[in-house]
């Protein structure tokens, strides 16, 4: 009698090289990068096509148009997450990097499309940049090993953040580029459209590099087919409240350092400008802080939580009540730092979604935190024309609240995927789940 066959081992779960890791972060740079470069170009686009209109009327526009970006990225994250779990994430990639471009090259002629067209593609942008927004982190959750997750995910809100940094610079580069005769006669004399361009040739690189580099998709394992039960989705449903409600309060908090810069006289535009780069440069140090430590491996998630909400708290409390502009700067780094742990921790537990949930999960995300952030410049805008500075205090209660929802028993909260899983004893990349 001949005995059954032995059970085949679990395949080793992939990993991404070096280079393919390098394109997946470059494509969040390219998008952040993109945002920050054209917001302060929208002006430009609009005088021409609205002659004489009134100074408020333009800034309307301004506001308007940036809502409807962040509109675009609301409707289009949960809709290519789910995409990106059915049809692979790297084509749902290639996809929103595609959409992107093609959004940007009509803003090289825009009074062919009129201030309703760039209204139309502002909004295509927002949607196609969340089929990346979502997309980058589930590639990298699917494709990396537990014990270094964390690490890569706080490089990827690294590169985010230092693609916000360099848009501006995209612009400064710009104006000097143009004055050379290549450049010159390429855009015909205008930074605008040299930056839109260069946008563009970045965007088609990115398409590019991930078309040759991504990994091909693989099939799920017998393990994820199990776990997505409802408990699971109960706590991605609490991972997007909590995300929505930190970009809520973050998006309030940035409107109110531009306001107290046009209420008091002897605040700068300068002054603010340093206080936006004060505020992306702590939280690149706090990505710093995840990435060379490997934190969120080895601690409690709602330890690091409550950690970042109270200094988000406390920086908002100063706020409210400085009475110099040391005490200004001071308030800016403490609720940067805490949203700056917050955001990369929330991001973290999500993925250690099911491998067939990961662009649920990660689009869910997305979709919570512009949700959120067009909720709180809304917000925001009303209350600092009604109370004014103390308004940072009304923006401190929703962290106040998520705090008070920590003290909740565990199951209500992820916990750590890599406190879950049990020691290797072996080169096996599998790992079995303690129960509570």
């Amino acid at each position: 009698m001949q005995s059954p066959p032995p059970e085949a081992a679990p395949a080793p779960q992939r990993d991404l090289g070096v280079v393919q890791l390098g394109w997946l972060a470059a494509a969040v740079f390219v998008v952040s990068a993109g945002y920050g470069a054209l917001m302060p170009l929208i002006p430009d686009w609009l005088r021409p096509l609205m002659g004489d209109a009134d100074p408020a009327v333009l800034a309307r526009h301004v506001g308007y148009l940036s809502g409807i970006y962040t509109a675009g990225i609301l409707v289009g994250a949960p809709l290519w997450g789910v995409l990106a779990d059915r049809l692979g994430r790297a084509r749902v990639l290639l996809v929103g990097l595609i959409g992107y471009v093609a959004s940007l090259l009509p803003l090289l002629r825009p009074e062919s499309v009129g201030v309703v067209g760039i209204y139309a593609l502002r909004g295509a942008t927002g949607f196609f940049v969340a089929a990346v927004v979502p997309v980058v982190p589930a590639l990298v959750a699917q494709y990396t090993p537990q014990a270094i997750r964390a690490k890569r995910f706080a490089w990827l809100g690294a590169m985010s953040l230092f693609g916000f940094l360099f848009g501006p610079g995209l612009n400064a580069a710009a104006d000097r580029l143009v004055g050379l005769g290549f450049f010159t006669a390429l855009v015909q004399g205008s930074a605008t459209s040299l930056v839109i361009g260069l946008s563009a040739v970045l965007g088609v690189l990115m398409m590019l590099g991930l078309a040759a580099t991504l990994p091909a998709p693989s099939p799920l394992q017998d393990g994820d087919e199990g776990d997505d039960d409802s408990a699971s989705k109960r706590r991605s449903i609490t991972l997007w409240l909590l995300n929505g409600v930190v970009m809520f309060v973050l998006a309030g908090f940035e409107l109110g350092i531009v306001l107290q810069g046009q209420r008091h006289p002897d605040l700068s535009s300068r002054e603010v400008s340093l206080m936006f780069a004060e505020c992306s440069l702590v939280m690149l140090g706090v990505n710093a802080v995840l990435f060379f430590t490997g934190l969120l491996e080895r601690a409690d998630p709602r330890r690091v939580l409550a950690a970042g909400m109270v200094l988000g708290i406390a920086g908002l409390a100063m706020l409210a009540r400085h009475g110099s502009e040391t005490w200004m700067y001071v308030g800016v780094s403490l609720t940067a730092a805490g949203t700056g742990i917050v955001l990369p921790t929330i991001a973290y537990l999500a993925a250690g979604s099911t491998r067939r949930r990961l662009g649920t999960a990660m689009g869910g995300l997305a979709a919570a935190a512009g949700f959120g952030q067009t909720l709180g410049s809304a917000v925001a805008g009303w209350l600092f024309g009604t109370v004014m500075q103390n308004s940072f205090a009304w923006l401190s209660v929703p962290l106040a609240v998520a705090l008070a929802f920590l003290l909740i028993p565990r199951q209500w909260w992820p916990a750590n995927p890599a406190l879950l899983t049990a020691p290797p004893c072996s080169t096996s990349s599998s790992s079995t789940e303690t129960k509570p």
